[in-house]
C-alpha cells in the first residue's frame, strides 16, 4: 500500500474508533434544548407524531395487537402519508414492538390553535365488551375541536387501524370538550362538555351552564346509535341558577370504578374532588335542578383556591404495611389528585399532586403530599412548564396500587411510589431529550420576550406489559419507556 494510502486508512479507522467510543448520536445532548436524564427507568421507542402536539395517548390491545392512540391540540402539519398539510386530530401508532413503534395513520381534527381546535381526548373500546357492539370490532371515541364553536363529540370505527371509518356524531354545538371517560363494560360515557350560551345543541339537555365546562352522559353501547342520559354538574351551575357560581371553570374530567364516578372540578385553581353515587347518577331524576344534582353525591372536597383538579385517579384496597399489626383499618382507599401546572418558568404558585384518602367516603381527607424537587434540576430556569399535569390512568395490574405515573411538564414522567399512600416517594423517573422538532416556549420580562426549548411531557399512560407512554405538548412527539432497577423490581420484574 502506497504511504498516502496507508496515512488515509489510519485517518479513517481513528474516526471510527472515536465515533464507536462517543456512543450513538442519540446519546448525545441535541445541538437546542436538553439531553434525556432519568433514573431507574430507560427510553425503549419514540415516534415524532409527526411533529404534532400531543395530548392523551389511550393504550388498546386488538386482535394480538397493541395500537396507541394519542389525541392532539389544535395545530396543522404536513402528513408524510398523505403528502397532505393537515388539521392535527388523532395519530395511531402500532406499539406491539415498543423499540419500533410504526405510525399507522393520522385523523384529522378541528382546524383552530392549540387550546382551540384539534381532538385532544381518546378512549378506545372492543365491541366484544360493549353491550351492543358489534363482534370483532373496535371503537374510538374522541372529542372533535376544544373551545371553538361546533365542538363535539365522535366515535369512530378503527377495527382496522389502517384506515379508520366515522361511525357517529355522538354530540356537537358545544363550544368545549375536554377529557372523557368510557365505561366498555356497559357503553356509558361521560362527556366533557361547554354548551353555546342561548342555543340548543344536538344533546337533548338544555344550555345555559354557568360554568365553562359541564357533563354530558351517553349510553354509547351501540356507538351507532347513542342516547343521551342527562346533564350533570356541581349544583349553583345549572340553567337558570342564581348566586356564586361553584368553581366556574367546571369540570375536568371525570373516571368510573365499580359503584363510584370521581370528577376533577378546577384544573389549576379554585379546584375540588366530588365523589358520586354512579347508579343514582344514572337512575336518579335527571332535571338539572340543584335537588337532582345534589342527589347522587357522596362528598365534595375543596382544595386551597390555588390548586386545582385535573385528575382524579382512585387507588382502592391499599393494604398498609406498617400497620399489620391494628386490628381495624388495614386496607384504605385513596384518590389521586393532580393540580396542574400552567405558567411557564414557574410564573405561579407551585402545583402538587394530593393523596386523598377516602377509606370513609363522607369525608375524604388529603394525608399526603407528592413533588419533583425543582433543585435537583433547575427546572424553573429550563423553560417551559414546571410541575404536574397529568397522572396516569390505567388500571393495569402490574402498576396498580404500586405506582402512579405523574406527566410533569420539563421533568418528564415521575414514578410516584404509592405503596405507603401516607408517605409517597419517587422511585424513578425519565426527561426526553429535546430534538429539532421541540417548539420553544416563552416569557415575557420587563417587555423582552425570551424563549426557551424544553421537553413539555403533557400526559402518560401505561399498558399491562409494562411500558410506560409519554405525550409531549412541544411537538416531540411519543417516548416509550420502562422501569429499571430498583423501581422494576416494585412491579415484580427483575
Amino acid at each position: 500500500m502506497a504511504p498516502s494510502l496507508q496515512r488515509l486508512s489510519l485517518i479513517l479507522l481513528g474516526f471510527v474508533l472515536l465515533s464507536l467510543a462517543a456512543g450513538p448520536a442519540a446519546s448525545q445532548a441535541p445541538a437546542r434544548g436538553h439531553g434525556a436524564e432519568g433514573h431507574d427507568m430507560e427510553l425503549v421507542g419514540h415516534d415524532d407524531l409527526q411533529g404534532r402536539s400531543a395530548y392523551q395517548p389511550t393504550i388498546h390491545q386488538q386482535r394480538g395487537r397493541w395500537i396507541a392512540y394519542v389525541g392532539h391540540h389544535g395545530g396543522r402539519a404536513r402528513n408524510p402519508l398523505t403528502g397532505v398539510d393537515e388539521d392535527s386530530g388523532v395519530s395511531i401508532v402500532d406499539v406491539t414492538d415498543p423499540a419500533r413503534p410504526r405510525y399507522l395513520t393520522h385523523i384529522p381534527g378541528m382546524p383552530g390553535g392549540p387550546e382551540a381546535g384539534g381532538a385532544q381526548m381518546v378512549r378506545a373500546c372492543e365491541g366484544s365488551k360493549l353491550p351492543k357492539g358489534g363482534a370483532g370490532r373496535t371503537y374510538l371515541l374522541r372529542t372533535f375541536g376544544n373551545s371553538l364553536p361546533n365542538s363535539g363529540h365522535e366515535v369512530w370505527d378503527v377495527t382496522d387501524p389502517e384506515k379508520p371509518q366515522k361511525l357517529s356524531t355522538v354530540l356537537s354545538g358545544l363550544t368545549s370538550t375536554h377529557k372523557n371517560w368510557w365505561e366498555c363494560e356497559t357503553g356509558i360515557a361521560y362527556l366533557i362538555s361547554g354548551d353555546l350560551a342561548g342555543q340548543k345543541p344536538l344533546a337533548l339537555g338544555p344550555s345555559g351552564w354557568r360554568t365553562w365546562r359541564m357533563t354530558k352522559i351517553y349510553d354509547l353501547s351501540d356507538p351507532a346509535k347513542p342516547v343521551f342520559i342527562r346533564d350533570f354538574g356541581l349544583a349553583g351551575q345549572e340553567p337558570g341558577s342564581t348566586g356564586p357560581i361553584p368553581i366556574a371553570h367546571g369540570v375536568h374530567g371525570p373516571i368510573a370504578l365499580g359503584h363510584r364516578v370521581y370528577f376533577a372540578y378546577g384544573t389549576s385553581a379554585e379546584g375540588a374532588l366530588q365523589i358520586v353515587d354512579r347508579q343514582k347518577l344514572l337512575t336518579g331524576p335527571k332535571e338539572p335542578t340543584a335537588a337532582n344534582l345534589n342527589f347522587p353525591e357522596i362528598s365534595r372536597l375543596y382544595m386551597s383556591p390555588n390548586w386545582g383538579g385535573h385528575t382524579a385517579f382512585p387507588v382502592l384496597g391499599v393494604t398498609i404495611p406498617d400497620w399489620a399489626p391494628n386490628t381495624e383499618g388495614r386496607v384504605r382507599d385513596f384518590v389521586v389528585v393532580v393540580s396542574e401546572a400552567t405558567g411557564n418558568e414557574c410564573r405561579e404558585y407551585r402545583h402538587a399532586t394530593f393523596v386523598i384518602d377516602i377509606s370513609t367516603e363522607a369525608k375524604p381527607f388529603s394525608v399526603a403530599t407528592f413533588e419533583a424537587p425543582e433543585s435537583k434540576g433547575n427546572f424553573c430556569r429550563r423553560g417551559g412548564r414546571f410541575g404536574p399535569h397529568s397522572s396516569s390512568e390505567s388500571f393495569a395490574p402490574i402498576f396498580y396500587r404500586k405506582l402512579v405515573f405523574i406527566a410533569y411538564f420539563n421533568g418528564g414522567v415521575r414514578a410516584m411510589d404509592i405503596r405507603n399512600p401516607y408517605a409517597p416517594r419517587e422511585a424513578a423517573f425519565y426527561i426526553p431529550a429535546t430534538t429539532e422538532r421541540t417548539a420553544e416556549r416563552c416569557v415575557t420580562t420587563d417587555g423582552a420576550r425570551a424563549c426557551k426549548v424544553a421537553i413539555q411531557t403533557n400526559n402518560v399512560e401505561a399498558d399491562e406489559r409494562g411500558y410506560v407512554y409519554l405525550a409531549d405538548r412541544a411537538n416531540t412527539g411519543l417516548h416509550i419507556v420502562r422501569l429499571t432497577g430498583e423501581a422494576r423490581r416494585i412491579v415484580g420484574g427483575n
